[in-house]
Formats: structure tokens, C-alpha cells, sequence
């Protein structure tokens, strides 16, 4: 492949990931729904702990070139956008869903 094949495609892989982390951060947005009617804690350590051992483990499962620590530190990441969604959507009053 050429460079411009090549970054073609990376563009492509790009559009791929922006859409997961949009469906990753509707998500988020459920879970802080739920928290909130549950009374729950938005940071909760255990369990982002167990999602970057899980993207650890599955990183080295599939052979990625990323090492675990870069898989990590992507994913620590995503997890805090993850959690300021969570916390912007814990603490919003409730209401008719009209921005005011």
C-alpha cells in the first residue's frame, strides 16, 4: 500500500472509532441517568479498574503492537470523558428535558 492508501484508510478507521465513542459516551450518559436514581457515586474506582485490566488483557489477546500501558492511558482517557458525562448528567436538574 501506498502512504496515501494507507492514511486513507486510517482516516476510515478513524470515522469507525469517533462512532464506538459516541455509542461508548450515550452510554455513559444511561449509566449516569441511572446512578442518579439509584443514589450512586459517579467515581466508582473497583469497577474502572476492571475495564482497563479488561482492555489490558484483550490487548494483549489480540497481539496489538500498543503495549499495555498505551492501551491504558487511552482508555484512562476515555473513562474521565466518560465520567465528566456522567457527572454533567447526574447533576442535571430534573425536568421537562428542556435546556434552560
Amino acid at each position: 500500500m501506498t502512504i496515501d492508501e494507507l492514511r486513507q484508510r486510517i482516516d476510515q478507521l478513524d470515522e469507525k472509532l469517533v462512532e464506538l465513542l459516541n455509542e461508548r459516551a450515550h452510554c455513559a450518559l444511561e449509566i449516569g441517568k441511572l446512578k442518579k436514581t439509584l443514589g450512586l457515586e459517579v467515581y466508582q474506582p473497583e469497577r474502572e479498574a476492571e475495564v482497563l485490566h479488561h482492555v489490558r488483557s484483550h490487548g494483549r489477546e489480540t497481539e496489538s503492537p500498543l503495549e499495555g500501558d498505551a492501551i491504558v492511558r487511552v482508555f484512562e482517557r476515555i473513562i474521565d470523558e466518560a465520567r465528566r458525562i456522567e457527572r454533567a448528567t447526574a447533576h442535571k436538574p430534573a425536568g421537562n428535558g428542556e435546556d434552560r
